[in-house]
């Protein structure tokens, strides 16, 4: 019966953390080029009942019952690299990356002691800081292969590969990051993203398209019918943590009474 609380308890915090990822990827719905997150569940292992201090049965002499689960809880949270929809701009300073789901821009983030940290994007809604530098919106630094981006101006094309081309001469390339497995990337916030241990590099494949920028790739509908599955087992395990609460509280306060 404590076994019971504590199965529905652990399943009803694992909903309360489904529920805040799925909050999340709607927050999200309208952010550029976001990635939606899910969470995956894993069980705890098994547990093997047997009847103590009894081993006389002749059909089961070893005592066993089986097996029993304790419930789930929250293995890692994974992230749908998958290209949203482009939606054309018509702005020069907008860039998406097509047709790669594992390539991100770069973008260099201050840290302490003037100091700059490698970061990546699929948010290319570039803008240009007074000094000419190309940026995110957040002010961070985009890189290219010679480093900084420096323009005179917002007229200037962009071909496939990231070659900027302005007043007719190439001036930089943007620096395209293109990894083996992005499930070795994690989220830092601010819609960026950044590598570890584990990340491996491939030559980038993909097309850079100028004036377009890549939408969200979370389905507000589906996260709405994950939402809604996510509150109805919550409310399930409610109601039999309460049904077990109140067959424990009989147990302590009514069975064995002497009248």
């Amino acid at each position: 019966m404590i076994r019971g609380l504590y199965t529905s308890g652990w399943s009803m915090l694992a909903n309360s953390k489904q529920m805040d990822v799925v909050s999340n990827n709607l927050a999200n719905v309208n952010t550029t080029a976001f990635k939606k997150d899910t969470l995956i569940l894993e069980s705890f292992p098994d547990m093997l009942v047997r009847r103590i201090n009894d081993s006389r049965s002749a059909s089961n002499p070893s005592g066993r019952l089986g097996n029993v689960q304790l419930g789930n809880d929250v293995g890692e949270v994974f992230t749908y690299y998958t290209q949203g929809q482009l939606q054309k701009t018509d702005n020069n300073l907008d860039m998406a990356i097509s047709n790669c789901d594992t390539a991100f821009f770069t973008v260099a983030v201050p840290g302490g002691n003037e100091e700059y940290t490698e970061y990546y994007t699929r948010d290319g809604s570039f803008a240009l800081n007074a000094y000419g530098q190309l940026v995110t919106k957040e002010g961070y630094l985009v890189m290219g292969q010679n480093g900084v981006i420096t323009l005179n101006s917002e007229n200037f094309s962009v071909s496939d590969d990231g070659t900027i081309i302005q007043d007719g001469e190439a001036v930089a390339r943007l620096l395209i990051r293109n990894f083996t497995d992005t499930t070795t990337l994690r989220k830092v916030g601010s819609n960026l993203v950044q590598r570890t241990e584990n990340t491996q590099e491939q030559p980038f494949d993909g097309v850079v398209r100028q004036g377009y920028l890549e939408q969200s790739n979370v389905n507000s509908i589906n996260e709405m019918i994950n939402m809604i599955t996510i509150m109805r087992s919550y409310e399930a395990n409610q109601k039999i943590l309460q049904a077990q609460d109140g067959t424990l509280e009989k147990a302590v306060n009514e069975i064995g009474v002497v009248r």
